[in-house]
């Protein structure tokens, strides 16, 4: 059978050839390449997209960032960001203003105390005209220690920092005659022993707060000298409660006292049933006296003495005591001496004395004065409590010659030899003497004599040389009494010590300082032109100020 007309069956395999295996192979080989190259196709196509899609996005992101970047720089051209910007530049500046206004502020007040300003109502952070004017005019060098570290005395309360301020100006008003520093006991043992005459025991040495010294004077100051406290919590508990201050006043007085050369002496002459003079004492020694006290039953008047006093007796010195005194004043013709002498406020009979004055040109009368001048009296109440008036003695160098001396149940003193005796302090035209015996009878009115009555009065005796001896008779005790002497409306205290001053020729002139409180403190102007000044600037002028600038920013940005 011819291979042409082969019938293939179902059954039968047919024969492959070479030629159809190659053919095979080629096809498959072709198939994949086709899906090779269609996958690759998908996949670059794939690829492409996601690039495509990467490349939009990071277009947008950039153009997204263009338009923030060009919408910052708008808004900081914006009038918005202008004004905004503006205003946080002012805040800035002016915080940073005060800020270092503070500053600065702070270590001016560490250099100059004064620059502090005291806003209570009592000026208890201020020194006293007195105290800056003593100190502004010292000559010499004083060194003020206080006993304990700096930071320790401002922990122990409100007195002892208002002690601190009043230190420091008392430093700064010195003109660099003055020192402060602080010394610390425990750390600096050595120290107490540089001052053998202070008594460092254990009991007084840790009652010591202050230490005042000049060259080789020095003068301790207990803490009851620069504080006032409750003397029966004191007392009852050991512990102080302190009331006020009186720093200022015990740190003048020392000074007085360590920077005096010689100082004058005084002698009180006790034994015969005076009154308390412990007050005339303290202030005498405050001002830089010696005093001491004699007998003149057993003693002689010191020789270096230029005064002596005797104050309110109720028992008359005898003849001997007198003889003393006279021979003493008289120094053998030299003068240059002064008896001050005050009679008791009470009936006594001192025949003695009575003499002794009479040969000074004076008496004193029996009876009080009355006054009945409504312009002189204290209170309504009594005619025996008033005012005086100056004589031209002793009245030039006073502070102040407007504040007046105040007498109570005093004494008039009878000039009785214009030649040697003068007045010093009189009443007004409207005073009379009631006598100690007066009855039922008696009329104030015919004791009215129309002229002024003397409660001071001086007897003077001259050399050739011109040296005087004095004799000053001061016709009321109560005048030197404690209390009135610490009233500052009155001149009792000034007067006094004018009129030793200026007898013993002293450039200085009586101190007296009124201690601090801060119970009552509180902060105010009493002045009224500083409150009339301060209500114009606080309640007018800053508020319209402010006002007035805020309608100006407000016009200027309408219109912009």
């Amino acid at each position: 059978m011819n291979e042409e007309n082969k019938v293939i069956t179902p059954n039968e395999t047919p024969e492959t050839t070479v030629e159809d295996t190659n053919a095979e192979n080629t096809v498959s080989a072709l198939n994949e390449t086709a899906d090779t190259a269609v996958e690759n196709t998908k996949e670059n196509a794939s690829e492409q997209v996601a690039d495509d899609k990467k490349g939009k996005k990071g277009k947008k992101n950039k153009l997204k960032k263009n338009k923030e970047k060009g919408s910052f720089k708008a808004f900081l051209k914006s009038r918005k960001a202008r004004h905004g910007s503006l205003a946080i530049v002012i805040v800035a500046v002016v915080v940073a203003i005060v800020i270092v206004l503070n500053v600065i502020c702070g270590l001016l007040v560490d250099r100059f105390p004064d620059l502090k300003l005291d806003l209570t109502a009592n000026q208890s952070f201020a020194l006293q005209d007195d105290t800056i004017d003593y100190v502004s005019h010292l000559n010499k060098d004083v060194t003020l220690y206080v006993l304990m570290p700096e930071n320790e005395v401002e922990n122990q309360g409100t007195y002892f920092i208002q002690a601190k301020n009043l230190l420091d100006k008392i430093k700064s008003n010195s003109n660099g005659k003055i020192d402060l520093k602080y010394i610390d006991l425990t750390s600096n043992p050595t120290f107490t022993s540089n001052y053998p005459n202070v008594d460092w025991s254990s009991e007084s040495g840790n009652n010591y707060f202050m230490l005042v010294e000049c060259g080789k004077q020095y003068r301790a100051l207990k803490v009851e000298d620069c504080f006032e406290y409750d003397e029966t919590t004191y007392s009852y508990y050991g512990q102080y409660q302190f009331t006020g201050t009186t720093i200022e006043q015990a740190v003048v007085t020392a000074i007085l006292n360590v920077t005096a050369d010689d100082k004058v002496v005084v002698d009180m002459i006790k034994g015969n049933n005076e009154q308390d003079y412990s007050a005339i004492k303290t202030l005498l020694e405050n001002n830089a006296y010696e005093v001491n006290e004699i007998s003149l039953v057993t003693q002689a008047i010191d020789d270096d003495a230029e005064f002596i006093m005797i104050y309110a007796p109720s028992v008359d010195l005898d003849e001997s005591a007198v003889e003393k005194i006279s021979d003493w004043l008289d120094n053998d013709g030299k003068y240059g001496r002064t008896l001050i002498y005050v009679p008791c406020d009470e009936k006594v009979d001192t025949p003695n004395i009575d003499a002794l004055l009479d040969q000074w040109g004076m008496q004193v009368d029996d009876g009080y004065v009355f006054e009945t001048n409504t312009d002189y009296l204290i209170s309504g109440s009594t005619p025996y409590a008033f005012i005086t008036d100056y004589s031209d003695y002793y009245k030039d160098n006073l502070k102040n010659s407007k504040i007046p001396v105040v007498v109570s149940y005093a004494h008039d003193i009878i000039i009785k030899d214009s030649e040697m005796a003068h007045s010093l302090l009189t009443t007004s035209d409207k005073a009379g003497v009631q006598p100690y015996d007066y009855d039922e009878n008696w009329n104030y009115e015919d004791a009215m004599t129309g002229e002024p009555l003397n409660i001071a009065a001086e007897g003077v005796k001259t050399n050739n040389d011109e040296k005087s001896s004095r004799v000053v008779v001061l016709g009321s005790p109560s005048m030197l009494n404690e209390t009135v002497m610490s009233y500052n409306s009155y001149n009792n205290s000034a007067y006094f010590m004018n009129v030793v001053n200026t007898i013993a020729d002293k450039d200085d002139n009586g101190i007296t300082i009124e201690s601090k409180s801060l119970e009552s403190a509180e902060l105010g102007v009493t002045d009224v032109t500083t409150q009339s000044v301060m209500i114009a600037i606080f309640v007018v002028i800053l508020p319209a100020a402010i006002l007035i600038a805020g309608l100006i920013v407000w016009l200027r940005r309408r219109n912009r």
